[in-house]
Order: structure tokens, then C-alpha cells, then sequence
């Protein structure tokens, strides 16, 4: 079910995979999903779910005798594979859209050893670059077309099916950046239940930014057979992208398996971040679409109370934590953002209050809190 190297001396690891599979019962109550789960590939080595598929990749890479590794990237692709390919003592090569990303993730790029690239573009303008430069030098890329990344990243789904004792959920969420964690996840699932291992396969669904939809416009507007790319903005730096690379697969397992697509707004997503904090979880805001999502999709009906739900939380909370700063000193986000979500966005903020340096002042703060 993985690939196969000639010599486990090529294996690249750094203890990935088996992360944790949560429980969020005040989600779950909240919204009449008592059986509600976040399996969070943020718990991964470098932060996020790509560790899973660059442990394969590196591993393939090695293997072949690769000297630079390369990547376009909004940020967490940077830190796994600047992080593996650091371990196999292959060089590594970043491109990163100027301005656009989390400083958390552009420092752990930097700290790898990367040679890391910020260029005046956004991210799929990377991707152009790249594709140019991978057919100008002898480098290996390393994006999400690449096929071992989607082989390495669909064990989440082996794991999810093992932690609920192969007994797999009714719905899987996924973000929806690139699109390629969706088709794997929906490889993976596919795989088990041909091979016996499996009942079925979850209905797997894509969440996506309002401001980077360009999956949700492609399913609505022209059901699934052509995408236009869009100029992308949203906050939750993992997923603006405009033009991803993996829209036909995820259209293709959506379709498959009776998903759906939804998107979110900028308000949605980061009182759904704060909400998976208040669970004593947290991850980056492109995790939080799938929270805000699954509101949408359960309002509409079309997940039922008895059903079971796995939220996908692609990244670790302290992947951007400027942007959990900001939310609790009430900078994002804007009036014209936060609508009628006003009132539920103050009741999550907790920012921090500066006091006396006395005993009587913490004493104030309690009680006002009690």
C-alpha cells in the first residue's frame, strides 16, 4: 500500500504519523453532533500533515540520488520538506509567495537550512517560477503533483480508521488548499474498504475561504468539469491559493464518496479557531474552515445527529501565532468582517490584561471572571 525502496537505509523519518485522534464534545454538543472528532496531523514533527507525505518523498528522493529537493509553498510544504531533506542530507530549495505567509512556518524553513526564496508574487506565480527552474536544473520537486507525498499522506486515513477500530466515520472535512490532501485521504479510505480492511468510505467534503474559493465555484457554477483561477484572499495562509493543482482529483473523490463543498468567511473561520482553542486543542486558521464548515453543512441538514464526524486540523496552533494574538486583542477580524458574529467573537476573546503587581488585583480579575 506504500511505495517500495530497495534499502530501508533510504528511509527518511523523523517520527511522523500516529498523531492524535480528539474528541470535541462542546463543538459536538453545540451543534448536535455528539460524535464529533479532530484528528490533528498538526501534531506531526515540523507542524502540519505534509510530514506524512515528505517522509515518502524524501525517502523516494534519496533514493534516486537527488542532490536539491525543491518547493513553491505557502509555508507548512516549506518546513517538511526543508526538515526531511535536511535529515537525508539533500539541499533544499524554497520558494515563498513575499509577504504572504506566517512567520512561524518562514522560520522553520530557515532554521532547516534551506535556501529559502521570497518572490514578488503570490503562490501560484511560484509554481510558474518553479516549473520553470525544475526544468532548467537537475531538481527534484517536491509539490504536491508529486505522487509519493499523496501516497505518504493517505496513511492519515489508515490511522483514522484504526483509532475508531476500523469502524471509519460517516464524514471526513477536509481544508481545501491545493486540493491534493483530499484525494489522498479519499485514496486511502478507497484502498481499506477494497481490500476488505473497511465497510465503506466516510463522505469526504472540502472547505474552503471565501476569499479562495476557486473549488467551491467550480462545483457550483460549473459542476466539477472546468475550475477558473481566482485572485486569492484570506488569512489562513495554508489554503489562498487561487489556482490548485489537485482540483480534478478532489473533484473525483468528493464525487465519489457523496461529499460536499462549502466555503467560509473570514469571521466564520476565526471564531471557529477560537472554539477548537476553547477545547484545549488549537491549530492554524486554515484548520479552523473545517469547524466553520461542518456549522454550514449541519445547518443545511445534511449531517444527521447520529452520524460520526472527523474533522481533518491540517496545522499546529503555533504555526501562525501572530494571528491567534491579533483575534484576542480585537485586530481581525474587521468591523466590516465580523457582522452578526459579533457577539460570539467577544465571548472567545481573551486577551491578556495587564494589572498591579499585587495579590488584591489578581483577586479583582477572578471574581469579575467567576
Amino acid at each position: 500500500m506504500l511505495p517500495i525502496l530497495a534499502t530501508e537505509r533510504s528511509i527518511v523519518s523523523i517520527g511522523e504519523g500516529n498523531t492524535p485522534l480528539y474528541d470535541l464534545p462542546r463543538s459536538g454538543q453545540r451543534l448536535g453532533v455528539p460524535r464529533l472528532y479532530a484528528k490533528h496531523q498538526g501534531m506531526n514533527p515540523t507542524g502540519s500533515f505534509k510530514d506524512t507525505g515528505m517522509t515518502v518523498a524524501i525517502s523516494v528522493a534519496r533514493e534516486s540520488g537527488a542532490n536539491w529537493v525543491a518547493c513553491a509553498s505557502t509555508g507548512n510544504t516549506s518546513a517538511a520538506m526543508a526538515a526531511y531533506a535536511a535529515r537525508a542530507g539533500i539541499r533544499s530549495l524554497v520558494l515563498l509567495p513575499d509577504g504572504e505567509i506566517a512567520w512561524g512556518k518562514l522560520a522553520q524553513a530557515m532554521d532547516y537550512g534551506a535556501l529559502t526564496l521570497q518572490l514578488n508574487t503570490d503562490f501560484d506565480g511560484c509554481v510558474r517560477v518553479l516549473a520553470e527552474v525544475v526544468n532548467r536544473a537537475p531538481v527534484y520537486l517536491l509539490n504536491s503533483v508529486n505522487p509519493y507525498r499523496l501516497e505518504g499522506q493517505k496513511t492519515a486515513a489508515f490511522e483514522i480508521a484504526e483509532q475508531m477500530e476500523w469502524q471509519v466515520p460517516d464524514h471526513l472535512i477536509v481544508p481545501g488548499g491545493n486540493l491534493a490532501n483530499s484525494s489522498a485521504l479519499g485514496k486511502g479510505f478507497l484502498e481499506m474498504k477494497h481490500l476488505g480492511l473497511t465497510a465503506k468510505v466516510p463522505r469526504i467534503s472540502v472547505i474552503q475561504a471565501e476569499g479562495a474559493n476557486p473549488l467551491v465555484r467550480a462545483m457550483h457554477e460549473f459542476g466539477g468539469e472546468k475550475i477558473e483561477p481566482v485572485e486569492a484572499h484570506t488569512r489562513a495562509t495554508a489554503i489562498r491559493i487561487g489556482n490548485p493543482a489537485s482540483w480534478r482529483k478532489a473533484v473525483r473523490i468528493i464525487q465519489e464518496t457523496g461529499g460536499w463543498v462549502e466555503q467560509v468567511s473570514e469571521a466564520e473561520i476565526a471564531l471557529a479557531k477560537a472554539e477548537i482553542g476553547a477545547e484545549g486543542i488549537g491549530c492554524e486558521p486554515a484548520s479552523a474552515v473545517t469547524l466553520a464548515g461542518l456549522q454550514k453543512l449541519a445547518a443545511k441538514g445534511k449531517i444527521e445527529r447520529k452520524e460520526s464526524v472527523v474533522l481533518l486540523l491540517t496545522g499546529h496552533t503555533l504555526k501562525d501565532p501572530d494571528y491567534t494574538i491579533k483575534y484576542h486583542r480585537g485586530e481581525l477580524p474587521t468591523e466590516t468582517e465580523v457582522g452578526s458574529l459579533g457577539p460570539k467573537i467577544e465571548a472567545t476573546r481573551r486577551n491578556a490584561i495587564r494589572v498591579e503587581a499585587s495579590a488584591d488585583q489578581v483577586m479583582r480579575e477572578l471574581e469579575r471572571f467567576s
